[in-house]
Formats: structure tokens, sequence, C-alpha cells
């Protein structure tokens, strides 16, 4: 027994310690409330980070409130300035699933399309000159689909006219991907999958700011294919459409379509 004391007596001071050195969490006397305002402070100070740790904290304590369905959304948005869009996007799907018929829904779909929609690259952007088109479309249709989604359930949302201009501007980045890659059809000579990429342009975005190049690669696709009569009535269509278009105005007024390629030079 006398063996076993300083045994017995050496496990127990290592549990002390062990219980003494454990972390004390500083938010645990902190109401609900209180915890929300010291994350509102960290993500105004723009610590993104621990702003998300006390928002976690906050769902958990303060579970099936509307305090925790706004912890939800500033999480959301926190995660999305501290670099996390996938994480960001993920919160913001799970508010929707868990609350339908919350009254920021409108918010949610407009954050959920500005995190898919935001162009701003940084410094690499600036580096490599990177066009908004060469980027991921897949993002921007997201985004689209967000906003769309947003100004059909909520036409008088304080967000629907931004959110308005934001499709205008994605529909637009969209047609001109498209273009990019007729005009690289078009300088190989590959004047048929010109055609098909400069007429699907015309169809799918037919009021962007693309129309009128497409019209132009189509007349000078057609032009090269001998297909003449298409490119006659496609260059009606232009000049009705665009009686401005620089088409014409790089053309002499004597000149056939086949004579007026200088307008390659614009891109």
């Amino acid at each position: 027994m006398l063996r076993l004391f300083p045994l017995s007596c050496l496990c127990a001071c290592l549990l002390l310690i062990g219980c003494a050195t454990e972390p004390v969490d500083p938010t645990a006397k902190l109401t609900p409330e209180q915890l929300y305002e010291e994350a509102k402070d960290n993500m105004r100070g723009n610590l993104y980070d621990k702003a998300i740790n006390m928002l976690d904290k906050l769902e958990g304590r303060a579970a099936g409130t509307a305090l925790a369905q706004q912890a939800q959304l500033d999480k959301a948005y926190a995660q999305f300035k501290n670099g996390d869009r996938v994480g960001a996007l993920m919160t913001l799907d799970r508010f929707m699933k868990l609350n339908p018929a919350n009254p920021a829904v409108d918010y949610a779909l407009y954050l959920k399309g500005t995190i898919n929609f935001n162009d701003d690259m940084g410094l690499m952007s600036k580096w490599f000159k990177q066009d908004l088109a060469e980027r991921d479309q897949m993002a921007a249709r997201d985004s689209f689909e967000a906003y769309k989604e947003l100004i059909t359930r909520f036409p008088n949302s304080k967000y629907a006219e931004d959110a308005t201009m934001r499709m205008r501007h994605i529909i637009n980045l969209l047609a001109k991907s498209e273009l990019k890659v007729a005009r690289y059809y078009y300088k190989k000579g590959a004047y048929v999958a010109a055609v098909n990429r400069a007429q699907a342009t015309l169809n799918d975005y037919p009021n962007s700011e693309a129309a009128e190049t497409a019209l132009i690669i189509l007349i000078e696709s057609y032009q090269a294919l001998g297909l003449n009569q298409l490119r006659d009535d496609t260059q009606r269509v232009l000049e009705a459409s665009f009686p401005e278009s620089r088409f014409f105005k790089k053309a002499a007024p004597e000149a056939a379509p086949a004579e007026s390629k200088n307008w390659l030079k614009f891109w």
C-alpha cells in the first residue's frame, strides 16, 4: 500500500494539471446578443476568422432563433470576405433550405449571385490582364440564375434593381465569351464552326452588346464559304439593326462585303 501511494499521488497531480491547462472559452459567459456584437466588431475590423468562429458558437447557443438565422447570413458574408467562396455558398444554401420563409431570403440570393459575380481579380489581374470573358463561365451562369430567382420571387426587393443591372453585365460577358471562340475559328479558317458560334451568340444573347460583331462574323464567314445569299441576307439584318455599324464605315460605298475586312483590326 505504501508503495502504491506515491503512484496514486502522481496520477492525481497529473489529472489536476491536465484540468488546469484546459483552454477557457472567453465567450462562455456572454449572452447570445453580446456574442453577436463581438462578432460584428470583428467583422468591422476585418477580423473575419474570429468573426466566423463567434458566429459558429452563436448558431449553436441560439439555435432556432432569429438571431441564429442572422448569424448564418453574417457568417456567409464573412466567409466570402475571407476568401472562402465555396464555404460561403454552402452556408447560404443551407440558410435558404432551413429558412425558406425568412424575409432575408432575397438578400441571401443577392449575396449568392454577388459571390459568383465578383469580378475583382485583385493584383494578379493587373499583371496578367485576364479578360472577364476568359474566366470560368459556370460561375457567371450561377450568378445569373441567383439574380434571376431574386427578381422573379422578390421584384420589389431593394436588391432587385442592382441585380437586374448585374444580369445585363453577365449577358454581355457570356456573349463576349462566345465571340472569342467564333473569332478563333474564323482566324483559323474554320468558317462553319465560326458560323455556328456566331449564330449561337445571336440566339442565346440577341440583345447583348456582342450582337453586332456576331453578325459581322457571319457575313465574313458566309463570304469565305461562297454562300452569297446568306451573306447578303445577314448584311441586310446588320444594316437594319446597326445602321451606324463600323462594318459599313470601313467599307467603301461601292464595295462588296468581301472587300471590307478591315474591321478585323478592331479585335
